[in-house]
């Protein structure tokens, strides 16, 4: 894999950034993708998927949130309070749950004690909970005051026709992840689930034409590649936060690659396209909140199953990996969902419960999937 992607993916403040900071110009981080990147990048703006890998305590997390909480936007905050966000001109958070809600007032509040954690642009952006007619319109008029505040503080205009170049570039970038896919649910994968997770985080904290160009670069390099993942155990990684490669890494080892994802930080969120042709806002609002593949979403569970389903059969997955953020409970009760209906179609499932973070219970978990892998063994030697 390019080292560039992998930088991107592995270090918050990466080369990418580094550069583009040098250049003189901004960076906005967002905590939930249903913030539109496109709106950003029209502005001249990079927008950069605000994680909290690499927190190594919760020193300052467990003082503004308290210790039976998500233990995601506690090292948002940890890595916050740390000046590890410095590089930010500003942050956009979302109620994705009630724990990311509360990072919104706990960095606040962390503000008055620890100076410069805030950014001077600190912008609470509203994303509906179901997707309806009454919705897309509030979420419209969410986008639309987002532009406009984007607009007065950083003194520019996002222009009609820069939207739409955003748009057909993040659709460009889109139908390339999508030929990744590609080449990780054939018969002989030519693409890690490490690889390719790297691949999907370096889209969120790079520019996004240099990303393009490297990720098709990638692409084309596996393409030639003559070493694949055949005859190793197929596996589906799904649930909650996990943007550390390392975990993959650890679940795949030298006998399993991870053919599909649903995941937060995952191949979640690029099927969609946003319409090229109308109202590129009205495009934004309808292709971002009818993603309802995040548990967030209110009465959608069938929907969810249904791709689950779909994408477990398209890339011939022996057994799915259910994992969860400890007190998270939207991915930890449908999990169990997940877990019951899934197994119930023939589908072997994995639930782990874990902290976010360094992988500290690295022997336990990996315990656990070679566990999984022996019953999965069996299954390969009865059929």
């Amino acid at each position: 894999m390019s080292d560039l992607l992998m930088d991107a993916a592995n270090n918050l403040n990466n080369e990418s950034i580094r550069e583009w900071k040098r250049a003189g110009n901004r960076v906005v981080g967002y905590t939930c993708s249903y913030v539109p990147d496109e709106l950003f990048f029209a502005a001249g703006i990079l927008p950069y998927r605000i994680r909290g890998f690499g927190a190594t305590e919760a020193t300052i997390g467990d003082t503004y949130f308290g210790p039976f909480i998500c233990s995601l936007p506690k090292a948002m905050l940890q890595l916050a309070g740390e000046g590890r966000y410095d590089f930010l001109d500003g942050a956009i958070i979302t109620p994705g749950c009630d724990a990311m809600r509360r990072l919104d007032e706990c960095w606040r509040k962390a503000g008055e004690d620890i100076d410069g954690i805030v950014p001077k642009f600190f912008f609470h952006f509203g994303v509906p909970h179901k997707y309806a007619d009454y919705t897309l319109k509030w979420f419209v008029e969410e986008i639309i005051r987002l532009k406009t505040a984007v607009e007065k503080h950083f003194g520019v205009t996002i222009e009609q026709e820069k939207l739409l170049d955003a748009i057909r570039l993040y659709n460009r970038s889109r139908d390339l992840l999508d030929r990744l896919d590609e080449l990780r649910t054939c018969e002989a994968p030519a693409v890690s689930g490490t690889d390719a997770l790297a691949a999907v985080l370096a889209g969120t904290a790079m520019p996004h034409d240099e990303y393009t160009k490297r990720l098709d670069g990638f692409i084309q390099e596996r393409k030639s590649n003559a070493v694949n993942y055949r005859g190793r155990v197929r596996l589906m990684l799904v649930g909650s936060a996990s943007d550390d490669v390392n975990l993959v890494r650890l679940i795949e080892g030298d006998r399993v690659v991870v053919v599909a994802d649903n995941l937060c930080f995952g191949s979640r969120f690029q099927a969609d396209r946003v319409d090229e042709s109308g109202d590129p806002i009205q495009a934004l609002a309808r292709r971002y909140l009818a993603r309802n593949d995040c548990p967030r979403m209110f009465g959608e569970y069938e929907s969810r199953l249904t791709t689950l389903m779909d994408k477990a059969a398209r890339a011939g997955v022996e057994g799915v990996i259910l994992q969860n953020i400890r007190f998270c409970d939207l991915h930890g009760a449908e999990n169990g969902l997940f877990e019951r209906d899934l197994e119930a179609a023939g589908i072997p499932c994995l639930r782990i419960e874990r902290e976010y973070g360094p992988l500290v219970e690295t022997g336990r978990l990996k315990m656990r999937v070679d566990a999984f892998l022996e019953r999965i063994w069996q299954r390969r030697k009865a059929s």
